[in-house]
Formats: structure tokens, C-alpha cells, sequence
């Protein structure tokens, strides 16, 4: 097995650790800053540390944000009636440059998975419920994957909001997206007509 030294031995373990990056990506891509000036690589390490350090969570949204409220949140011109649900902030990015919905957002961290062990309880869904009851909502659009995870995670949602005093009705997206894709690997037409042609959802 080829030995490299230690310090790049350990940049490639690192970057093998993104998603969608396997060995040989890796080892590329720690060449290609190897070749880089210092100060190049000094402005990715600072750009990657600012990340942690300056990015949180949105206090309504849970979308990141560097102050208290996303942009999305803060922008007075959004449509407050309607609240679309996503796993991840990815998603949410993915469902804006489709350009069609004028919404807000609710991140919910993830989706439920016995096998991963994530329960409710490990998800902001008491934050949503919360939002739900405090605003004047007319749709809830649940916009989780069409995974069996995300359909699962959407239907508990459906349950646990018609359970509530004037639940607002709630509408999934579906239309042109595959079973088991993500949302964020989806194109910008695709996401639209899904939005579009989202359906009602019913027990």
C-alpha cells in the first residue's frame, strides 16, 4: 500500500469523510492544495473554521444563520400563512432556487429512522406543533424526501397536526420527484412542479 507522509496520509482520511468523496477524490483534492500557495489554503482552513464559529441556527426556523433570524424569516415580503417542512436546510436551499414558493420554512434536522435511532424527540417537530398553534396558518406543505423515511416522517406529521384545535390543512409535494431521491440532487423545474402540483394530505 502506497505511504504518504503523515500530515497528507491525514488531510485525504478527512476529506474522505464529505459525502460523495471517495479515495481517489481525496487524494486529488489534497494534491490540488498541496500545489496551492499558502495563503490560498490559509483562506479555505479560516473559511472552514468561520463556518462553526459564525454560523448557528435560526431561533424560529432552524435554518443556519450568522444573527438570531434567517434572511427567509427576517424578509417582511415572505407569506407567513404557509409553512413548508424540509429535513434539512439543503432541502430548503434546494426548494429556493426553484423559485416558486414565497413562503417560510421549518428545518426539521433530520427524519424519523428506527434503524438509525432517531425519534421525535431527536427532531424539532415540538417547534413546529408550536408555530402551528401560534401563527394563523392556512398550509403546511411537508416537503421531506420520497424516502421511506421522509413519507414516514411526513405522515406522522400529518397525524400529529390534524390532532390540533383548527389544523391547517396539509399538502405534500410529490409530483416529478423520485422515490427514494433527495431533494437537494433535484432539479430547479422538477422542485417547481413539485410545488406546484403538491396534493392534499389525508388519513
Amino acid at each position: 500500500m502506497l505511504k504518504y507522509a503523515l500530515p497528507l496520509q491525514k488531510l485525504i482520511g478527512e476529506l474522505e469523510k464529505l459525502p460523495g468523496i471517495g479515495p481517489k477524490s481525496a487524494q486529488r483534492l489534497a494534491f490540488f492544495l498541496l500545489s496551492r500557495s499558502d495563503d490560498e489554503v490559509g483562506e479555505l482552513g479560516l473559511a472552514v473554521l468561520a463556518l462553526k464559529a459564525e454560523i448557528g441556527l435560526c431561533s424560529r426556523c432552524h435554518n443556519y444563520t450568522t444573527g438570531d433570524l434567517c434572511p427567509i424569516c427576517e424578509d417582511p415580503g415572505r407569506d407567513i400563512s404557509v409553512i413548508c417542512v424540509v429535513e434539512q436546510a439543503s432541502d430548503l436551499m434546494a426548494l429556493e432556487r426553484s423559485g416558486e414558493y414565497e413562503g417560510v420554512y421549518h428545518v426539521l434536522g433530520g427524519a424519523l429512522s428506527p434503524v438509525a435511532d432517531i425519534k421525535p424527540s431527536d427532531l424539532y417537530i415540538a417547534e413546529l406543533l408550536e408555530r402551528i398553534r401560534e401563527m394563523r396558518l392556512r398550509e403546511v406543505i411537508i416537503a421531506t424526501s420520497p424516502t421511506v423515511e421522509g413519507d414516514a416522517t411526513g405522515e406522522y406529521l400529518r397525524q400529529l397536526i390534524a390532532q390540533l384545535p383548527e389544523p391547517p390543512q396539509v399538502t405534500r409535494i410529490a409530483l416529478g420527484l423520485p422515490v427514494g431521491g433527495d431533494l437537494d440532487y433535484a432539479d430547479q423545474v422538477t422542485l417547481a412542479r413539485s410545488l406546484r402540483g403538491r396534493t392534499k394530505m389525508e388519513g
